[in-house]
């Protein structure tokens, strides 16, 4: 084979031994889980809102983050649910660049996936100890997730990923909800197949054992714009997107149909500034459409203490080093609009 075998890693259960996950933090995490849960059930009729930088790339910075967005839970917990968007891998178009957290735990030293592997799950278990918020991250390698599946509260599959069938299969054996992006290309019948297939079971190879999954109820849909074939980005956050995402779950037969519209990437042509704007058009379509309303269950926003995002060799306490976020005083002042408005 073309590749070195550097040493092998320690498996997902010696990892857990070494940095548990204690009874108190299960507590907080199944209390997470069942509202989260209601909400893609339609029980519970607040807001999600799946906010936080586009990469986790610092342990201080976004843990302070985090800490922001707690305060200001407390004062919409009425109408809005907060998932931090806590994401340690990170695709990469080319394959090139920054690839999160996992891969290297310090974003100015080189690539040390064991040091790394310890990094994202000790991020994560801080995050509850220290906010009490269960977070979300990409799913971006199925089989990493067992080094965290006891700590996520919500799971995305990206674009690139969403026609990959170990991505499908792995997320009908989860119990959380999966969100499941619309692929780059804008294909929404590629996205309703991997749901469909993410909520039947299944039997197939995973981390060198036969499984066999039960499927997942909460696996839904991500939309999060698409490429032409110009290279042009091109958007689907609009009222007639999510009235056609509507129908195609209408006639799919899916369990909870659930949207969650992604406010940066192609919807926003990655002009970060442009997430406000959009966050209102999304809610002002759910007011249109009683519809619209039951399948809107959320936002997902990028967003980090300083707006932009900083260029390599830039060392910029709290501003994203891949895709430009939402800076905080802006966010802080969306999340009560927001709050408004549901």
């Amino acid at each position: 084979m073309n590749m070195d075998f550097k040493r092998k890693l320690p498996i997902p259960m010696e990892i857990k031994a070494q940095y548990p996950f204690t009874p108190e933090l299960e507590a907080i995490k199944t209390k997470r889980d069942k509202e989260i849960k209601d909400i893609f059930e339609g029980t519970d009729d607040r807001f999600l809102l799946i906010i936080g930088p586009c990469s986790a790339d610092n342990e201080d910075s976004v843990l302070d983050y985090i800490s922001r967005l707690r305060g200001v839970q407390e004062k919409v917990s009425d109408k809005i649910l907060i998932i931090p968007r806590l994401y340690t891998n990170k695709p990469r178009t080319t394959g090139d660049g920054y690839k999160g957290m996992l891969h290297q735990p310090d974003p100015h030293k080189g690539e040390d996936m064991l040091k790394g592997v310890v990094a994202i799950r000790n991020l994560h278990i801080r995050a509850i100890k220290e906010t009490g918020f269960t977070c979300a991250d990409e799913m971006l390698y199925p089989e990493n997730h067992r080094y965290l599946s006891d700590i996520l509260s919500y799971l995305a599959v990206g674009a690139r990923s969403v026609e990959n069938q170990q991505h499908r299969l792995t997320a009908s054996g989860l119990a959380i909800p999966v969100g499941m992006k619309n692929p780059t290309a804008g294909d929404l019948s590629v996205m309703m197949n991997s749901i469909t297939a993410a909520q039947h079971s299944h039997t197939f190879i995973y981390r060198g054992w036969e499984v066999e999954s039960h499927g997942n109820p909460l696996a839904h849909a991500i939309l999060r714009g698409y490429i032409n074939q110009h290279g042009q980005s091109m958007p689907n956050y609009h009222y007639e997107d999510l009235i056609r995402l509507s129908d195609a779950y209408a006639a799919s037969g899916l369990q909870n149909p659930s949207v969650i519209v992604d406010t940066n990437h192609s919807n926003s042509g990655k002009r970060w500034q442009e997430q406000p704007r959009i966050a209102r058009e999304v809610l002002h379509s759910c007011r249109q459409s009683e519809d619209v309303k039951k399948l809107v269950k959320g936002l997902m926003i990028e967003s980090y203490i300083e707006d932009g995002a900083q260029k390599p060799g830039e060392s910029v306490y709290g501003k994203s080093i891949t895709d430009p976020c939402l800076g905080w005083e802006k966010t802080e002042r969306l999340i009560y609009e927001l709050a408004e408005m549901v």
